[in-house]
């Protein structure tokens, strides 16, 4: 059995013994009680703070507390992060008029060019930044969101009380790494994985209402679809 598996099966015992917020032990603590060396020791706490079993505090690790687990459905985040107990907040990064790129327009039914509303928002759970998204909706019908809403509260919950009730959507999820800017909005690493949706919904008319690009943090967030037969 290699040496960095053995360890990080010896870590995943010490940890289901930990509850959130308690302290693991030290790299030379560990080197010392496996027998191995400390590079062997830190590599697997890295892959363990990536997975987001652990996080750095101080000079030291704690267990972290479970991932935030999303739906995928067609529902607003603060919906999604309520229903699971956190608290959900937004930052503004960004929010004006931007003219359409080939794929959104093509995707929103405009002409290429043609201006669209882009709202840039950091995502918080219980204060911490977890995801950064990007929403894309026609200006022409949307306009009168710079009059109404405030963005650091439910996009969906504004739609609503404009009459637009959305019916259904495509989504599309890959991984990918963090480019600077994003994982200094992030508070993250590049070297992080981030979870990557695409968004297109549709609302009962069968408009095109926005085009969603969102990342999240692979560390601090999961999703789960219920599938049926």
């Amino acid at each position: 059995m290699p040496k960095s598996y053995r360890v990080r099966t010896e870590l995943d015992a010490i940890l289901s013994d930990l509850g959130e917020g308690d302290p693991v032990p030290s790299e030379r603590d560990l080197a010392l009680r496996f027998e191995v060396a400390r590079e062997t020791v830190r590599q697997a706490l890295r892959d363990l703070v990536v997975e987001g079993r652990i996080r750095r505090q101080g000079r030291g690790t704690v267990v972290s507390r479970p991932k935030m687990v999303q739906p995928l459905q067609l529902q607003s985040y603060t919906e999604g992060a309520i229903s699971h107990g956190r608290v959900p907040g937004r930052l503004l990064v960004g929010w004006d008029d931007v003219p359409a790129d080939a794929g959104t327009a093509q995707e929103l039914g405009l002409n290429g060019g043609e201006p669209v509303m882009h709202l840039e928002r950091v995502l918080l759970a219980d204060g911490e930044r977890i995801g950064l998204e990007s929403s894309f909706l026609p200006l022409a019908r949307f306009r009168v969101l710079y009059d109404t809403y405030d963005p650091t509260t439910s996009l969906y919950a504004a739609l609503r009380t404009l009459g637009v009730t959305l019916d259904q959507a495509t989504e599309r999820i890959e991984t990918v790494l963090a480019s600077p800017r994003e994982a200094a909005l992030l508070e993250c690493t590049t070297a992080l994985p981030l979870l990557r949706l695409h968004r297109c919904s549709i609302d009962r008319q069968g408009a095109p209402v926005e085009v969603v690009r969102s990342l999240y943090r692979g560390d601090r967030i999961a999703f789960e679809a219920r599938l049926r037969t």
